[in-house]
């Protein structure tokens, strides 16, 4: 395996980052970052409770006025700084990732960090760019406009899967419109937000303004929702968590956006580029092990296509090359830990019971001589026994109730079903509870543009799936949340609209007084 990253040196003085500096936990319970690799502890650490949450957002609180009062144009200085900072850093930053999640090297290299440093530039610009509603007589007496104010102090939590990437969507907007935060992100992954707090400080962002605390969600994250001092709550993560953190959030009526779980449609019509959605769907469902919301995890293919389809998508799976995260010719890393594995496979044993797995299904525990896996499934590298790692895998004839349709897996898992008519296939499409992604496929602008329409996702891609940019909004339809977060349109969560209206006529009685003292007047 290579080179690790330096975790237990980083983190010497604690993996809280709280106005300003490093320091451990206070909750008397440690919690072991694993390498899900190796099976290998990175780092021990004390985690964050009650007292580290008050005091987190305590910072928030204090640093709030000064970074509120600051102009849009300092503020995008500020971020313009981080950026670089975090482009100078890249490399550590793709290493530390690829250390705490299991990502391959060239994931974190070329995805994760390029895409966090984009978001920072994106944002910088943005911060000059809070816009309202044009000044105007509206009533004839008055000239109204609208403010666009920051909320306050924002506690926002993250998960695991990108813990880079969701740290800047979290962070990135409130602090450009002029807020403070505390973001707790998961508990496995403590390493790159810290960095990412650390390089906001470098770039002479003020302590308090980003506040990081690694704790367990039923103390720390529901603490932290739950705070009196917190306006707004913005969290990422499955929907089954995602009702709890709106339970708490609703009883003290802050401010809720949720980005929550996903269960992307991949439908392919029979006139599409059969060769190009193969290549679409292996690369849509395995992209950071099928650990994304919006993987690809239900390819609908209509029945011309359907055999053809499925024979391609099993070969190529099986070119997959399984192998340490930081060998450069790995495709395919572990899942974020052995427990994780184990739920995957639960779903997909259980699913050998009414459907049939073409490829993969397995957990890559056994070798022959020469370092490959007996089972088909992907090519795999010797000595990945101890890691958390399972076969890119392909599973046909489900039925579309059932649980390898419905429910999430988060794993790199591929279900795939056939469909006649192009109104089965939308609502084949569209007969799940989630809706934050979907990918059509056609040469046909008509037909694409008809499932554009009525496929109720968030994001939906035409001949292609995954790509995102900073300037567009990710937010779901349905049981994927509400909210967005990159783009100007995140600013609307992390805003205040305040309508402000002026008096023109220096007039004591006012027409409409006669409401009170009708002929008095």
């Amino acid at each position: 395996m290579g080179n690790r990253f330096p975790a237990r040196d980083r983190f010497a003085d604690g993996a809280q980052f709280i106005g300003g500096r490093l320091r451990p936990g206070t909750s008397g319970r440690t919690h072991a970052v694993i390498d899900p690799a190796t099976g290998e502890e990175l780092l021990t650490y004390e985690l964050a409770g009650v007292a580290d949450v008050d005091a987190a957002v305590a910072a928030a609180l204090a640093a709030y006025p000064g970074w509120a009062g600051a102009t849009p144009g300092e503020r995008s200085d500020a971020l313009h700084r981080f950026a670089a900072v975090l482009a100078d850093r890249a490399t550590e930053f793709a290493e530390a990732e690829s250390a705490q999640c299991g990502k391959p090297i060239k994931l974190s290299t070329e995805f994760d960090v390029p895409g966090t440093v984009d978001n920072a530039a994106f944002f910088a610009g943005a911060a000059r760019h809070l816009e309202g509603a044009s000044a105007g007589e509206y009533s004839g007496d008055h000239t109204s406009y609208v403010r666009r104010e920051p909320i306050g102090v924002v506690g926002s939590i993250a998960p695991w899967n990108y813990p880079l990437q969701m740290a800047a969507w979290k962070i990135l907007p409130a602090v450009a419109a002029g807020n403070t935060i505390v973001l707790k992100p998961s508990e496995l992954t403590p390493f790159t937000s810290l960095m990412f707090a650390q390089a906001a400080q470098e770039a002479g962002i003020p302590d308090g303004v980003i506040n990081i605390v690694n704790g367990a969600g039923a103390d720390a994250g529901e603490r932290l929702v739950g705070h009196p001092d917190v306006v707004m709550t913005s969290f990422t993560g499955s929907t089954a968590v995602g009702k709890r953190v709106a339970e708490i959030a609703t009883a003290t009526v802050k401010r809720l956006h949720l980005e929550l779980g996903g269960k992307a449609p991949f439908l392919v019509f029979d006139d599409a580029d059969l060769e190009a959605a193969v290549q679409g769907a292996v690369a849509g469902s395995l992209i950071n092990t099928g650990q994304d919301c919006t993987a690809a995890t239900r390819a609908y293919v209509q029945r011309p296509l359907y055999d053809a389809f499925v024979s391609a998508v099993a070969a190529l799976m099986e070119t997959v090359r399984l192998g340490d995260p930081f060998a450069p010719s790995t495709d395919m890393g572990p899942l974020i830990s052995h427990a994780h594995r184990d739920r995957v496979a639960g779903i997909v044993d259980r699913a050998r019971g009414y459907a049939r797995v073409v490829t993969g299904g397995g957990a890559p525990d056994s070798f022959d001589p020469d370092g490959h896996a007996p089972q088909s499934g992907g090519t795999v590298r010797a000595g990945l026994a101890d890691g958390a790692y399972y076969r890119p895998t392909l599973v046909v004839d489900a039925a579309q109730d059932s649980e390898i349709v419905q429910s999430e897996i988060f794993g790199p898992v591929l279900v795939v079903l056939p469909f006649d008519s192009d109104d089965e296939g939308i609502r084949l499409a569209n007969d799940t509870p989630y809706g934050l992604a979907a990918s059509v496929w056609s040469r046909d602008v008509y037909r694409t543009g008809r499932a554009t329409r009525e496929i109720k996702a968030g994001c939906v891609w035409v001949n292609d799936h995954i790509p995102i940019i900073s300037e567009m909004p990710h937010g779901g339809y349905k049981s994927s949340g509400y909210g967005k977060d990159m783009s100007a349109y995140s600013f609307e969560e992390y805003t205040q609209v305040k309508h402000v209206m002026y008096d023109n006529t220096a007039a004591v009685r006012k027409d409409w007084h006669r409401t009170i003292f009708g002929d008095r007047l």
